[in-house]
């Protein structure tokens, strides 16, 4: 530990007990895109003993621009095994799990329940809002952060203080926010912003939040283009459907089968009702006469002259080439089954 961790170490802010409660302690990212493989590199080399690293999807070449822990190599590899991969090899003397999962409200519960923080990586709302709804249930702080274009934001959600809910009361609709798809976005921006949510998540480890001001419920929002940083001091709101009234709308949904328009991919995800193990070896085989398929123990991607799929081994689907739903659903009925 003392050479390894010899420069945090000697910080007043950290010593030798505050870098053995790191090691002790847990941390769920939730996507591991631009923010989350900021976050994973950076709470590896800080000696998180045990990282979590959720994201449903794969590497593609756009990838490559931001997302930091990807190379050429891991194009077509789901985004979590990779990203623990490259962890695994920084820092071998932590636990690092890889989960290939699309948070939603039948599993986020499971997957975040126990955790000491949790670190948001989404590129989505709704899925903030499930975290968000998980976390002040179980009093579990998270670190809602995001970045488009030159700017970024970020906010400690901290329990038994304002809640993402009190900052947005009335949640935006699904495509009426910008994405990095529409308005693009600046690498520095997200590893900047990456690295403010995991210096957060470190203070919030060894215990500060309840000494130190910044670590309150501030909403931090730094443009890295124009050099300007503002901190706005959130305050819970005491009607709030969430933190105060514990209405947990988004964890208790009614729904059955989850279908996501993947915003700027020109694509639909199809989530089963009932997720079960597929071998995909065996559906791969039996599409090879219907078009060209690439399989791995993840995933399997199969492509001919209508439509391309991306099928994981809970039933989850990737269906490219419509945002329409109901062709979405008939194509995963065809080539895939119900």
């Amino acid at each position: 530990m003392q050479n390894r961790y010899a420069r945090q170490i000697i910080l007043q802010n950290i010593g030798e007990e505050g870098q053995k409660k790191l090691l002790a302690s847990s941390a769920a990212i939730v996507g591991c895109g631009a923010l989350g493989t900021v976050a994973a590199n950076n709470l590896a080399r800080a000696g998180i003993g045990k990282i979590y690293i959720i994201d449903r999807d794969f590497v593609e070449l756009n990838n490559l621009q931001r997302q930091m822990l990807f190379d050429e190599n891991d194009i077509g590899t789901p985004k979590a095994v990779a990203a623990a991969e490259k962890v695994k090899a920084i820092n071998s003397g932590i636990d690092v799990y890889p989960v290939i999962k699309d948070v939603n409200y039948t599993n986020v519960e499971d997957l975040l329940k126990g955790v000491d923080i949790v670190i948001d990586g989404t590129d989505n709302i709704q899925t903030r809002m499930l975290i968000n709804d998980v976390c002040v249930k179980h009093k579990i702080p998270w670190i809602y952060t995001g970045a488009i274009g030159t700017s970024g934001m970020s906010m400690n959600i901290i329990p038994e203080k304002a809640c993402i809910r009190c900052l947005y009361p009335g949640v935006p609709k699904s495509g009426s926010l910008p994405t990095c798809d529409t308005m693009g976005v600046l690498n520095t921006a997200t590893v900047i912003m990456g690295s403010i949510e995991t210096t957060e998540a470190i203070k919030i480890l060894l215990g500060y939040y309840d000494e130190i001001e910044s670590t309150h419920s501030n909403l931090v929002v730094y443009d890295i283009w124009k050099q300007s940083f503002d901190s706005i001091m959130v305050k819970k709101n005491e009607k709030c459907e969430c933190c105060v009234n514990e209405n947990f709308e988004f964890l208790e949904s009614d729904e059955q089968e989850i279908i996501t328009s993947l915003c700027g991919r020109n694509a639909i995800q199809i989530t089963p009702a009932d997720p079960k193990e597929l071998v995909l070896k065996n559906i791969g085989e039996k599409l090879e006469k219907l078009g060209t398929v690439k399989c791995s123990d993840f995933i399997m991607l199969f492509k001919n002259h209508e439509t391309e799929i991306s099928l994981f081994r809970d039933g989850r689907a990737i269906i490219k080439g419509t945002n329409d739903e109901m062709v979405a659903r008939t194509i995963y009925a065809r080539y895939i089954g119900t």
